[in-house]
């Protein structure tokens, strides 16, 4: 879309050219600086890595751009760069295939691990045929993640130094306004929230809004913006408007600070092209679930406008299966009930047939999400909760020396992540490993504290999984496996420098951590001996205190430090052991003579833990009944809030004056 362009106006006078008043108030435009998703008036960008794993091995390789290229992991298709695509080659085709329909096209396998060749990864060319010997490694592309992240908010950053240092400089009375928030919301996307940004912006170009509303700034009326466009002139995807909407109407402060956010967002996009030789495409709109939408709309390197005026014509294409959370059991659940994939067919059930077929809190929710209603916030925390690192095994493995072996590579992977995430200066340490073990359709989980006072290192890592697998092996047979990973959680901020005399004491969970630190290289003997009974893990957030969650589930599309595996199956934890204390014969025979079993739960625990065990279900029960009263608040709450407004009502913005001599309307398309 083109624009010509013209100053902005540097007074409130020239945006009174009219008696009519914009659609936002003055407390909606200030909500802006807080990042509220209560504001109408907010910007959230999307931005999404284009064929990411492809153009990380162009990128390393110098391969040009018009060349097709596909990433390979053993004989399946992981990543197609979009020249590829022409020939019609897709990730459910296998690597034959795709030779055949493009002669041309260069395959990279992924890096791997190599079994018997210690912790370090490598690109091979023999690793097609090696599946049995050779784990895949996504390393690389964790570090080219890392590089962009960090581009994007160096971009970011000057955006915010140029505004805070422009308003400082007209000598207004301002407190620095806070930066973007930044989500890293996968491997090749992140989600930013550009509120703050583009209200600095908006006070730099538009100094009449800096001014004080006369009266309660929560119900006055923001004056209308002018007519004139911003200074830019750029191909953009524009989103038509609404069926009852019009290019002809004069635009308000979204239209205005949309326009703005696209521009920081292509200043970004461009910073990433130049510094790294990455096109990415992005979606711009008022939440996330709209922006993310956006940014898949016009692919490769290209971003998306979609003003608030135009959701419902934008929603409207979509199946709603496409949107986050209903494409799974709920989507499933809601295209059975009524018979439709479609966003625009259930734009006709009214919210009580809604509330006929489904839970009340679903049916208010889904009616809101059609209509592009969404305050999700974006979450700048981008630090991992936790690693994994995991092998299918084909043929199965059969022995514990061919586990061990396996075991060192996890260690390695894992290490080489954690120096990534600052363990070495003491930045993020985790205080759990956990190791899960596959037999047929039997999977076995175990899980250890970190000892704090340790050193973590390859050789620490490794020992626990070890101690671990051991563990696993005395409860039965552990051969053959068919699925193997070793992972670490729990991530807390370190002490790089001096700690208090408290930092030096043991209590809980890490004295039985140190304890265990020093049995570690026992004998096979000691190891193979029954490991006491289950203990729960305490934390201190309120009830939850009571309760120790298990590792997330990992599965192909999912895994615990938040990319993207390929080479694992999903794992679900069904016997998580906290309490890794290797007993003897004698402790063991002691522990079964003094236990008990709960009524409840008809768990055989230790006498002298029954009282603590009691606890536990009584705090569970209060927890159940916090869940219940919070449920029943929300939905008090959203039965006395007013139903959606019709999406093809039309607020009445009355009439406006011409074009002021020298303006020009902001036209878009």
């Amino acid at each position: 879309m083109s624009r010509s362009c013209a100053e902005p106006p540097s007074s409130l006078d020239s945006m009174k050219h009219s008696q009519i008043q914009s659609r936002y108030t003055h407390r909606q435009f200030h909500l802006l600086r807080q990042a509220s998703a209560a504001s109408a008036l907010r910007v959230i960008a999307h931005i999404d890595l284009d064929a990411f794993y492809a153009q990380c091995e162009m990128v390393r390789l110098g391969t040009p751009r018009e060349t097709p290229l596909a990433v390979q992991q053993w004989d399946s298709l992981i990543a197609i760069n979009y020249p590829a695509r022409e020939f019609k080659i897709t990730r459910m085709i296998a690597a034959k295939e795709a030779r055949r329909l493009c002669p041309g096209l260069v395959l990279q396998h992924v890096a791997t691990f190599r079994e018997g060749q210690g912790g370090k990864w490598a690109y091979r060319e023999d690793a097609e045929g090696n599946m049995g010997t050779d784990k895949v490694c996504l390393d690389p592309y964790r570090a080219e993640s890392r590089k962009i992240l960090r581009v994007i908010k160096e971009d970011l950053g000057r955006w915010y130094d140029r505004v805070v240092e422009d308003l400082e400089g007209l000598g207004c009375q301002f407190n620095r306004i806070q930066e973007a928030f930044v989500e890293k919301a996968g491997i090749d996307e992140v989600f930013i929230d550009l509120s703050p940004l583009v209200f600095g912006v908006l006070l730099k170009r538009y100094p009449g809004l800096r001014e004080k509303p006369h009266g309660d700034d929560r119900v006055t009326p923001m004056p209308c913006p002018p007519t004139t466009a911003l200074d830019c002139e750029v191909e953009d995807c524009l989103v038509d408007l609404d069926e009852d909407e019009t290019e002809a109407d004069d635009p308000d402060w979204d239209d205005v600070a949309m326009l703005i956010g696209a521009e920081i967002v292509r200043s970004v996009r461009t910073a990433v092209w130049d510094s790294l030789s990455y096109t990415c495409s992005a979606g711009i709109a008022k939440n996330k679930m709209i922006a993310k939408l956006g940014s898949a709309t016009n692919k490769p390197n290209k971003q998306t406008i979609v003003r608030n005026r135009a959701i419902q014509n934008f929603l409207g294409g979509f199946k709603f299966t496409k949107i986050r959370m209903l494409g799974g059991k709920l989507g499933d659940q809601v295209s059975a009930a009524f018979r439709t994939e479609h966003v625009n067919d259930l734009l006709k059930v009214s919210l009580e047939q809604f509330r006929a077929k489904l839970n009340d809190d679903t049916a208010t929710w889904l009616y809101g999400i059609i209509r592009g209603e969404d305050r999700s916030e974006v979450n700048p925390r981008t630090q991992i909760k936790s690693m994994l690192s995991a092998k299918s095994f084909r043929p199965s493995i059969n022995s514990l020396d061919q586990a061990e072996k396996w075991l060192r590579i996890f260690a390695a992977d894992i290490y080489g992540r954690l120096v990534e995430e600052g363990i070495l200066e003491h930045k993020r340490r985790p205080k759990t490993a956990a190791l899960h073990h596959r037999q047929g359709a039997q999977v076995r989980s175990r899980q250890l504290p970190i000892p704090g006072a340790a050193t973590i290192d390859e050789n620490l890592l490794f020992s626990l999984g070890e101690t671990l697998l051991r563990q696993v092996a005395t409860d039965g047979s552990a051969w053959p496996c068919t699925n193997l990973s070793l992972s670490i959680g729990g991530f807390e901020d370190g002490v790089a420098k001096n700690k208090a005399i408290e930092g030096f004491l043991l209590r809980g969970d890490q004295a039985k951590g140190a304890e265990l630190s020093n049995r570690i290289h026992m004998t096979d003997e000691m190891a193979t001996q029954q490991p006491l009974e289950k203990r729960r893990k305490l934390n201190d957030s309120g009830l939850r205190r009571f309760f120790n969650r298990p590792p997330e589930p990992s599965g192909p599309n999912h895994s615990l430090d938040q990319n993207h595996p390929v080479d694992m199956p999903e794992v679900k934890i069904d016997d998580l052991q906290l309490s890794g204390n290797l007993s003897s014969d004698a402790q063991a025979e002691q522990a079964t003579l003094n236990a008990f079993t709960c009524s409840r739960c008809e768990t055989t625990i230790p006498s002298d833990e029954e009282e603590e065990h009691n606890d536990w279900h009584f705090a569970k029960d209060l927890e159940a009944q916090e869940r219940q009263a919070a449920k029943s608040s929300q939905a008090s709450q959203l039965s006395n809030r007013a139903a959606p407004p019709n999406p093809r009502y039309k607020p009445s913005r009355g009439g406006r004056g011409r074009s002021e001599k020298g303006q020009t309307r902001l036209t878009f398309g």
